[in-house]
């Protein structure tokens, strides 16, 4: 299992992004399932929507229909996690998407995450291990 940030999802869907293929790359020998966070699904769409256009929200959405990426979606005791994490990073401008994020990790007992945000997510200490493994390295 691996949990997805936006940031390799928009990465490997953009052939033009300087992160396409490492993005590609992790993706694909990643260890399945690809587990994306809610909050982080909307987040994608969004982007792939205005960036690249409607047939990559299409396609975002058919590989979440064909079961090649896993919704996961936010516990109610999640919340509790997500407000703490807004408060102790309020500084660092962490919102709410990657508060998600790491109160999934730690939900699935995650130590490795996909993500191109090394602002965030090489700073916040997640409960259950010194620190996520972001990839790729």
């Amino acid at each position: 299992m691996l949990v997805v940030d936006a940031g390799p999802l928009v990465a490997a869907a953009a052939t033009g992004d300087r992160n396409h293929a490492r993005c590609v790359e992790l993706l694909a020998h990643a260890s399945h399932p690809l587990v994306v966070p809610a909050l982080v699904v909307t987040e994608v769409a969004y982007f792939l929507a205005d960036r690249l256009g409607a047939a990559a929200e299409r396609a975002f959405a058919s590989s979440l229909q064909a079961g090649e990426l896993l919704m996961e979606p936010v516990e109610p005791a999640d919340w509790q996690r997500i407000v703490e994490l807004l408060g102790q990073y309020e500084d660092l401008g962490l919102g709410m998407v990657d508060a998600s994020v790491l109160a999934a990790c730690e939900r699935l007992d995650q130590t490795e995450l996909a993500t191109l945000d090394r602002r965030h997510f090489s700073v916040v200490r997640p409960r259950h291990c010194p620190a996520l493994a972001l990839l790729p390295a």
